[in-house]
């Protein structure tokens, strides 16, 4: 009988550490402060933005040229503007527009991450974004890996030209199950980032990206958000892609050819 209550003391213990603690396997930020120059990258402006509590978040912004889009991108889990320095330049270098969103604890912004707190402050920096003078119709949502659940949750409420994912997760219990499938994960993690149920109420052109050797959010992951997706969308899968390495793998062609539908619009200044 003792070993059995020792057993039950240490699984409810786990169970306490996935309840409270969750987040600290979540979450890796970054908390550096660079400024674009110092990252390398010219015609790009740090901006701040007073989230909905006064929170201040710290972005990077470059204007679209010629008419192209807006990409509002939002970042994974351990990543932030300085870490993406060669993706930023690769975009803005082909005239796109980037507004690069740190997430709080990341790239200078204030604050601690959560799902709600996430959430919120992409809507933030969307409502930004169009006081900064870019139409609804020429803003593409991006969503890195844990970021595309930012992404599709905006998507479901405000207007947008597309949305690109790239490494979309089902859901954070999904991702997990495999490792910790002895534990009710659904019923300890708050922060699930359900992009398979939230993907059905985004109607606007989808671009799903996903590599076939994607460690940490296997390939079938996003193949389940693209079957959950409506139309119209598209599925790129890199046979050799990792995971978040997919510009090594034509991903940014890819992702150009997607956008050249809104190429020829209003000119942001």
């Amino acid at each position: 009988m003792e070993i059995i209550a020792w057993l039950i003391a240490v699984y409810v213990a786990f169970c306490l550490l996935a309840l409270f603690g969750h987040r600290w396997f979540m979450y890796f930020p970054d908390a550096t402060r660079v400024a674009p120059a110092a990252a390398g990258l010219d015609g790009i402006e740090e901006v701040e933005i007073a989230a909905e509590d006064g929170t201040t978040l710290v972005a990077w912004y470059a204007p679209a040229k010629d008419g192209k889009p807006t990409l509002l991108y939002f970042h994974g889990n351990g990543a932030n503007a300085a870490n993406r320095t060669p993706r930023i330049r690769t975009i803005q270098d082909d005239g796109f527009g980037v507004f690069y969103l740190n997430n709080r604890g990341y790239g200078g912004s204030g604050g601690t991450p959560t799902e709600e707190h996430n959430v919120a402050d992409a809507r933030a920096a969307y409502d930004h974004l169009i006081g900064l003078g870019a139409p609804a119709d020429s803003i593409v949502l991006y969503g890195e890996s844990l970021g595309s659940g930012q992404a599709v949750r905006l998507a479901a409420e405000k207007p947008v030209a597309a949305v690109v994912l790239e490494a979309p997760l089902t859901s954070t219990i999904d991702v997990a199950r495999p490792i910790y499938f002895w534990l009710p994960l659904g019923l300890l993690i708050t922060d699930q980032y359900n992009v398979e149920r939230a993907i059905g109420s985004v109607t606007v052109p989808l671009l799903i990206l996903h590599g076939a050797q994607d460690a940490v959010i296997p390939v079938d992951l996003g193949q389940r958000v693209y079957r959950a997706a409506n139309e119209p969308k598209h599925i790129e899968v890199f046979p050799q892609g990792g995971h978040l390495d997919f510009f090594d793998h034509g991903a940014w062609e890819k992702t150009r050819a997607f956008l050249a539908p809104w190429g020829h619009g209003s000119t942001q200044q």
